[in-house]
């Protein structure tokens, strides 16, 4: 087929987008597709292409922070221009399939998928409406709550607007918290806070495209992912820490991290974790034409609870989706057909 795979964007996992973008363009090229490599977002939006099975695509390396988004406002402008009008929008109709590889922001939201929905483009992946669904993580922690999925008692607060709220005070007197941006990637600006005093330094750095800051308590017990490709529930992926929280520089750096496939746990805790990934799947509207990944971190007591659910989960060399692919039996080029054949007409 003739693949457009749209990665890089505007969002703080630009450089993680980037490196999925080249790994699918190489996937998919091993599997004998025609590939255009596309950043909307760049001032010249076509990286590669059109690229044919054997022709090389160089790799791209994660840094080990976070790009930075003082030009996010031209690049929307850049990205909304090149996929409503002119060439690219043209090499997008012109194409069999779209491959997102965007994570984060507009490509991971649903505005992306908003607009290829009113073009008529095929794309991989979620709809605009299960994507808006799990972005916002504290209107998707309500959605999972409300399905039967247990999470973690949450609040919103807007730093900025005042003294820290009653009820983010009465969580840290229960113990340590952890604050992040209620919609963002990555593991980026996440923060595992001890005090007060540390909290409001924290909401004082806040960005102003971080709207709102989601307070939760901080669970000390193992991390769990589950993937879910279209209708089957991939390998329990542990996340072994070094750190209190896996932050963006653990998440990209090969060695931070040991991330175990399948988890060595018990066969009760592997069929809970993958049936609770199913059951968040759906509720946020994820079809059978889609995939996801749905975090778990467990409390003292050892009871998962579910953090967040991806749209569109990394496909980096080193990401955790992949490593569940591989557990299953799959190659990488495996799982990119697959998320391609998730999208046949």
């Amino acid at each position: 087929m003739r693949v457009v795979v749209l990665c890089g964007g505007e969002s703080s996992e630009r450089d993680v987008s980037l490196a999925s973008g080249r790994s699918v363009t190489r996937a998919l090229l091993d599997r004998g597709h025609e590939v255009v490599l596309v950043d909307p977002a760049a001032a010249v939006p076509v990286l590669a292409g059109p690229l044919q099975p054997g022709d090389a695509v160089d790799e791209y390396a994660v840094g080990k922070e976070p790009p930075s988004l003082l030009d996010r406002d031209q690049s929307r402008q850049r990205m909304h221009a090149a996929l409503t009008d002119g060439p690219v929008l043209e090499l997008l109709r012109s194409a069999d399939l779209v491959f997102l590889a965007l994570h984060g922001g507009w490509g991971e939201d649903g505005h992306v998928q908003a607009l290829l929905e009113m073009t008529g483009v095929r794309f991989t992946g979620a709809d605009s409406a299960a994507c808006a669904a799990a972005w916002h993580k504290g209107r998707a922690q309500a959605v999972l709550g409300a399905a039967g999925l247990p999470v973690a008692e949450r609040v919103l607060w807007q730093p900025g607007t005042g003294e820290v709220p009653q009820a983010v005070q009465r969580l840290m007197t229960a113990g340590p918290v952890v604050a992040k941006p209620v919609a963002d990637g990555s593991s980026v600006s996440v923060h595992c806070v001890e005090s007060l005093s540390q909290l409001e330094q924290i909401a004082a750095e806040v960005r102003p495209s971080d709207a709102e800051l989601l307070v939760e308590p901080f669970l000390p017990g193992r991390e769990f992912t589950v993937a879910v490709v279209g209708d089957q529930v991939l390998p329990v992926v542990e996340i072994e820490l070094t750190t209190p929280v896996w932050d963006y520089a653990a998440k990209y750096q090969p060695g931070a991290v040991s991330e175990v496939c399948p988890a060595r746990i018990p066969s009760d805790l592997t069929a809970q974790l993958q049936e609770s990934a199913r059951h968040a799947h759906l509720a946020l509207g994820f079809g059978t034409d889609a995939y996801s990944r749905t975090d778990f971190r467990c409390d003292t007591a050892g009871n998962p609870f579910c953090l967040e659910v991806n749209a569109l989960p990394g496909l980096t060399a080193t990401s955790l989706l992949p490593l569940a692919a591989t557990g299953a039996g799959w190659t990488y080029p495996d799982l990119i057909q697959r998320i391609v054949d998730l999208s046949a007409p």
